[in-house]
């Protein structure tokens, strides 16, 4: 059974939480780049049943972001040695893969990073994973970086950007925040926004508002306690972008 996200205000309501057996898409937001996009998800999927994670990337994102770094891994609480990560070179593999992964009993969740408009995943291949997720019990979360919105079998759909952390003590940079909108759900209330917050400390999420986008009065300028923002990089990053100082290119490390 999925678990509710503890909530910064214990009476606030509705609860936020994603369906165990079920297919989530997540969409990248305007100013969010992959690596917080797959943060961001990767944080989410801690609401899935325990086991390997089984990581499907469409090898575009390498070339355009960088590819995943285990210490980036870590700060969003997954263990590196629980992750099977597969890259496939075009869309069509990629949804393969996670198929097969969908349909493994074994495994704890499954994710699906997928680049461009990626036509292939169209709604007859989501239905697909709807059924595998369904007999397997395992959640599928899919990653759409420079795409936009579009019909699917999804049980939901939803929207992250990025948004301002709270600082902590001495105005130190906060904790990594995320801004996600439900676009669409097959059970319950869609149009809702909710500011949800990955804690490194305790290695879970807390959600810190849940309104309407109606009436949201976020501002991506201030910070959610009303504050000027502070730096964004806040944490490791999961992947490991080409040309980063200090990081010697994995073909060296395991020459």
């Amino acid at each position: 059974m999925p678990r509710p996200l503890p909530h910064a205000d214990p009476d606030a309501r509705p609860q936020f939480t994603l369906a165990g057996e079920a297919v989530h898409e997540f969409y990248a937001g305007t100013g969010i780049r992959s690596m917080a996009m797959t943060g961001g998800v990767l944080a989410l999927m801690h609401l899935a049943k325990r086991g390997p994670k089984l990581w499907v990337r469409h090898a575009a994102l390498d070339r355009e972001h960088g590819a995943p770094y285990a210490a980036g891994l870590a700060e969003f609480g997954v263990d590196p040695a629980q992750v099977i990560l597969v890259r496939t070179p075009d869309v069509t593999g990629a949804l393969q893969a996670g198929l097969e992964g969908a349909r493994c009993h074994g495994l704890g969740a499954v994710m699906i990073e997928l680049w461009g408009e990626a036509k292939a995943y169209d709604l007859t291949a989501s239905r697909r994973l709807v059924l595998a997720a369904k007999a397997s019990g395992i959640g599928v979360f899919i990653t759409r970086m420079a795409a936009t919105p579009h019909a699917s079998a999804a049980e939901t759909r939803w929207l992250i950007h990025p948004a301002p952390s709270r600082a902590l003590a001495a105005r130190a940079p906060g904790h990594p925040l995320f801004d996600l909108t439900l676009l669409r759900t097959r059970h319950g209330r869609e149009g809702l926004r909710y500011l949800v917050e990955w804690d490194r400390d305790v290695r879970d999420l807390v959600i810190h508002s849940v309104v309407t986008i109606a009436d949201s009065l976020i501002d991506d300028r201030t910070g959610i306690d009303g504050t000027a923002p502070l730096s964004r990089a806040v944490a490791a990053l999961p992947v490991n972008r080409p040309g980063m100082p200090g990081i010697e290119p994995a073909a060296q490390r395991h020459s």
